[in-house]
């Protein structure tokens, strides 16, 4: 397979992974918290990555829409906010 021809596969296999996925849309934790006080009983699945330095990634839905942020230091939830970790949260 040619370079060019395995560059071609790479990018249909990313192009794919974002259709399976959906909308997602990052936004600051900052905005992340607005959106999840707009809930009555958020949804917030939780993990930690990174390689060098950890970081707290946040995922939930609003209106059709998947919101992902991360941060260096763990936000604060609203009272009442279910949260499921995950042992890793993938974004294309």
């Amino acid at each position: 397979m040619s370079a060019a021809a395995g560059a071609a596969a790479a990018a249909a296999a990313i192009a794919q992974a974002i259709k399976a996925s959906g909308v997602l849309v990052r936004v600051s934790f900052e905005d992340f918290q607005k959106i999840l006080r707009k809930v009555d009983q958020p949804l917030v699945i939780y993990a930690t990555g990174g390689l060098f330095k950890k970081n707290h990634q946040y995922l939930t839905s609003y209106k059709g829409f998947a919101f992902f942020t991360k941060s260096a230091n763990e936000i604060l939830l609203p009272a009442g906010t279910e949260t499921i970790t995950a042992k890793k949260i993938w974004i294309p």
